[in-house]
């Protein structure tokens, strides 16, 4: 982490007109010597971090509208970095930590950053293989020569519709997207679920995701941020140390995959939950028996809701009122949603393409001008690929991904109602159906399942078991057993995967 000054004479009053960091840096003002997160950090040395990082980007030649791209651990430094560039007035354009070096190319050569800055031990390759870039360092521990020296600079001034981001899609088939996050598309979407799930400076937030992704970068660090909240900044997903820190925190957010570890622990009870108001999860669906156990071991709802990399967040159940298992809740207060069919609109209940409207979506696809007027209607509306159903209480369901439709002899089959009979079954922990091509029906129905091991699990017990409770042309033709199911870092099931390895299923037994 840099060095921090404890006075921060850098985070004294500036003038700026920086309309992303204005608004996160504001609630600091007044109360730079409190502490923002373990280890002593203070609001005013943690911003005075930013401005030296700044000022370090600049010594790069980082002019307003330059890409940054990043692929480092995270870090506090880390965290820093993105407000740094864009209080400069760049564009962050923050990488997974998994992506290859291969990976990375692809992504380089679309978006073409001023700069790249790496880990210490990739400086090498990434030099040698983007020559048209500076590149820079930042290691696990926050140094770097990112972090040299360099005189201060002043925040650059940026407006509502400059972009303050790109962030690329995690899709499975064809090129990622670079999804162009505007800085006014951020602070709105921050700022409505700062409201609503009532954050503000009594507040200590438990951030364990990742910082590459919009669920642990724009959603929990912008909303601490704006709130005044502390943080308790984790590395990564670390069993005792969230434990650990429950007594002292009030929220926590998370994917499911936290969830069902915790609950793996005996140390979670309603005693060490006791001081937390709010569990938030996202990024893939959470299954219902997971609602039902946290609930009994710690006396808490966990709050589900639904977004995208295009949009930030798009819905939530509600933080008072009923939190139903299965479902992401309502539209955000400022959000539009609707469920469309071929012919226009379906009536509530039936199932449809979800599109949404609102301050949160994106401005397009970086240099993707045919895919954004795919996806992105002129009048706003951003057809998100998913699908969907609103109940007659107006609870949103998300059926799945339109790609992940299984058409079988012609008829419509949604994998998660498989799945969610499927998880019923005893003996089955979780399961993902998917649709792969077969030569009398188009595609078969194959459901690959994890057992929870209470007892044994076969291919013809398990299809014997749904078979009173869905259609037959909805049954799962062949049925494999499995240790875990592929999952990205996000903890989304990455069906694209399960349908190319289990492609040639009919081809082979010809079911």
């Amino acid at each position: 982490m840099l060095a921090m000054d404890k006075c921060a004479p850098a985070c004294d009053s500036v003038v700026m007109a920086n309309h992303l960091i204005d608004a996160l840096r504001a609630p600091s003002q007044a109360r730079l010597d409190e502490i923002l997160m373990d280890g002593g950090v203070t609001l005013g040395a943690f911003w005075h971090g930013v401005d030296q990082l700044s000022a370090s980007l600049a010594a790069c030649d980082v002019l307003p509208g330059d890409r940054v791209a990043v692929q480092v651990a995270k870090s506090v430094t880390a965290l820093q970095l993105y407000l740094a560039t864009v209080q400069i007035g760049g564009v962050f354009l923050p990488l997974n930590t998994a992506y290859t070096l291969d990976e990375v190319a692809y992504l380089v050569e679309n978006a073409e950053p001023r700069v790249i800055v790496c880990d210490p031990s990739a400086a090498s390759e990434m030099t040698a293989r983007h020559t048209a870039c500076r590149v820079e360092t930042l290691g696990p521990d926050g140094t770097g020569s990112i972090v040299e020296d360099a005189p201060r600079v002043q925040p650059v001034a940026r407006g509502p519709e400059d972009l303050a981001a790109i962030l690329y899609t995690s899709g499975t088939t064809g090129r990622s997207k670079g999804a162009m996050l505007s800085h006014s598309a951020l602070l709105s979407n921050s700022r409505t679920l700062a409201e609503l799930w009532q954050f503000n400076a009594s507040d200590t937030l438990i951030h364990a995701l990742p910082i590459f992704h919009t669920h642990g970068l724009f959603v929990a660090s912008n909303i601490a941020l704006l709130s005044g909240a502390r943080m308790v900044f984790l590395p990564g997903f670390d069993t005792d140390a969230i434990l650990e820190a429950m007594p002292r925190a009030t929220a926590l957010m998370g994917v499911p995959t936290f969830y069902t570890r915790l609950l793996g622990d005996p140390r979670l009870d309603r005693a060490r939950a006791a001081n937390m108001r709010l569990f938030v999860s996202g990024s893939a669906p959470l299954l219902a028996g997971t609602h039902r156990q946290w609930e009994a071991r710690t006396g808490h709802r966990i709050l589900e809701r639904y977004g995208m990399t295009e949009t930030n967040m798009n819905t939530s159940n509600p933080y008072k009122g009923e939190r139903r298992a299965g479902t992401v809740g309502f539209p955000l207060p400022d959000v539009e949603l609707r469920i469309m069919g071929p012919g226009g609109p379906v009536e509530k209940g039936g199932i449809g393409g979800i599109e949404v409207r609102g301050p949160n979506v994106f401005s397009g696809y970086w240099r993707m001008p045919e895919k954004t007027a795919e996806e992105l209607r002129p009048d706003g509306w951003f057809i998100t690929g998913d699908l969907g159903q609103v109940d007659a209480d107006g609870y949103i369901t998300i059926v799945g991904r339109l790609k992940d439709l299984i058409i079988s002899g012609g008829f419509n089959i949604y994998p998660k109602e498989v799945e969610e009979v499927l998880d019923d079954v005893p003996g089955i922990l979780e399961s993902a159906v998917i649709g792969v091509p077969h030569p009398d029906f188009g595609e078969g129905v194959v459901a690959v399942i994890v057992a929870d091991g209470s007892v044994a699990i076969d291919e013809r017990a398990v299809q014997a078991a749904v078979s009173d409770r869905l259609a037959k042309f909805k049954q799962p033709k062949r049925v494999f057993v499995v240790d875990a199911l592929p999952r990205n870092t996000m903890g989304k099931v990455q069906k694209a995967a399960l349908r190319a390895e289990y492609a040639a299923v009919f081809q082979v037994s010809n079911s």
